[in-house]
């Protein structure tokens, strides 16, 4: 699972990107996990932003684990399950981000996480799915969950999955309430390898409390325990 991404860039660059007005009460996210509040832009309302909880919402997801959160929708799913392809007609987001986060299995208990970027685009989107909820209370809540696909050659040498990353053309198809099925799945593609970097990173990135300028910082190959390790 894709568990981990960042939005660093500031308002400014953000709304230049995507050609939106963004909330004052935005803040950048250098370690952004499942049940936060994250921005979105929605097929409903491409014009705008919207704050859509990541997978579940904090009340919703308590005595579950993480795999039992809806953080992710793997492309395949999208052919094999019909309610899966009913909302990928139906609603359709994307996610902004500059960065996701990957841990390399380094051993029987060893983890090192690393980051990734584009680097021909400083700032991108994720292909995304959004939901409404109501919980007891009656109140309506909205989430969010990530496509993912096979890893490219790039994220492979890490992880065997990736987010569908889109650029400016295929965010527009991604959005388009009039866009086809043969559209949508045209779009749903590993990202190609040669344009994107990679680097290890502190393994702080694993608390979800952590949320700081230097957890985006190349970092020596540590695992989650902090120690150094020959792997990079």
């Amino acid at each position: 699972m894709i568990e981990r991404y960042s939005l660093t860039a500031t308002p400014e660059k953000i709304s230049e990107r995507f050609s939106i007005d963004i909330p004052e009460l935005f803040k950048p996210r250098y370690n952004a996990c499942p049940t936060q509040l994250m921005p979105v832009i929605t097929s409903a309302s491409p014009q705008g932003i919207s704050t859509f909880y990541w997978g579940t919402s904090p009340e919703w997801a308590k005595n579950k684990s993480l795999s039992e959160k809806i953080i992710n929708t793997p492309v395949e799913y999208i052919a094999e399950k019909p309610a899966i392809k009913r909302a990928m007609m139906k609603t359709r987001c994307i996610i902004p981000a500059d960065g996701f986060y990957a841990w390399k299995k380094a051993g029987k208990k060893t983890f090192i996480p690393y980051r990734f970027i584009c680097t021909d685009q400083e700032i991108f989107s994720f292909a995304g799915l959004w939901e409404e909820y109501e919980d007891t209370d009656g109140n309506e809540f909205h989430t969010f969950t990530i496509v993912t696909t096979r890893a490219n050659t790039m994220v492979a040498s890490i992880y065997d999955r990736m987010p569908v990353i889109l650029n400016k053309k295929e965010e527009s198809v991604w959005l388009n309430k009039e866009s086809t099925e043969e559209d949508l799945a045209f779009v749903l593609n590993a990202y190609a390898g040669e344009r994107m970097n990679l680097y290890s990173v502190s393994p702080r990135i694993s608390d979800v409390k952590a949320d700081v300028p230097s957890l985006i910082i190349p970092a020596p190959a540590a695992d989650q325990f902090g120690n150094l390790t020959l792997f990079d």
